[in-house]
């Protein structure tokens, strides 16, 4: 089994987490949609050859983001992630994959 955190936008904080719940995340038992999220911020810098969602290339960008973590069962991690790179907004998502141990 893997975490998945993976930092969104307010705009397409739903969307996102409903295409990785329908692509097998967030299922803990006898549960689905099971995740965890809080509100912050995030930052960044559009680089040239960039094709930002928001901001503009070379200017520092902070943006409203939630963090949402889910647990993913290895089966279904690879078509998970696919499914976050489809309905993400952003060029490049930021997303981490941890595998969880049970013991």
């Amino acid at each position: 089994m893997y975490k998945l955190t993976v930092f969104v936008p307010e705009a397409a904080l739903e969307p996102v987490k409903s295409a990785l719940f329908a692509a097998g995340a967030g299922t803990i038992g006898n549960y689905e949609q099971c995740c965890w999220q809080v509100q912050g911020v995030g930052q960044f810098m559009p680089l040239a050859g960039s094709d930002p969602h928001i901001g503009a290339q070379d200017k520092l960008e902070k943006v409203d983001e939630w963090r949402v973590e889910m647990v993913v069962a290895t089966a279904n991690i690879e078509q998970v992630i696919e499914a976050l790179k489809q309905a993400h907004p952003y060029e490049t998502p930021a997303y981490d994959v941890i595998e969880v141990l049970d013991f």
